[in-house]
């Protein structure tokens, strides 16, 4: 079975979501045509949480780490809700011991997503961090821990 992680932009623009989405279900059915695939994921806004769904949708289970007490506080609307939904359908879920939610916790959960991956996903307009522990600091690490690092997002669009 493959781990796959994922860490990404929260806010996709509409003109990229199609070919994320896209790359996100080429990259499941590759690495595991037979739906044998643990997605590993914080269920972030945006990336994760679209991730998330697509692996669920391919017959894949899901290993969620979150990342502080009162992480679901972060969301707002319609992301809160699929938060709370994608996290009744995970097979795993592992809280780690950060008692609010902070760029540390965040950056922690990140790297715990590319620790327990075999491959990491990474939705990234190659541009820097906006913040510790953002898309551009976990493929950083990702790259430093050996993994295999996937980037999709569309030549030429930014965020």
């Amino acid at each position: 079975m493959t781990r796959l992680g994922v860490t990404g932009h929260q806010a996709i623009p509409d003109v990229a979501l199609d070919f994320v989405a896209e790359g996100i279900t080429g990259q499941v059915s590759a690495v595991s045509p037979a739906g044998l695939v643990v997605g590993v994921t914080s269920l972030a806004a945006g990336a994760d949480q679209l991730f998330a769904t697509i692996v669920i949708r391919c017959g894949g289970s899901l290993h969620v780490v979150v990342p502080a007490s009162g992480y679901e506080t972060t969301f707002n609307g319609k992301d809160r809700s699929e938060f709370s939904r994608l996290l009744q359908l995970a097979s795993e879920v592992e809280r780690l011991p950060f008692d609010a939610p902070t760029e540390e916790a965040f950056f922690a959960a990140g790297k715990r997503v590319v620790d327990l991956c075999d491959v990491l996903l990474a939705v990234w307009d190659g541009e820097p961090s906006r913040g510790l522990g953002g898309t551009a600091d976990v493929v950083r690490y990702a790259c430093q821990a050996g993994r295999d690092v996937r980037i999709i997002w569309p030549a030429g669009v930014t965020r």
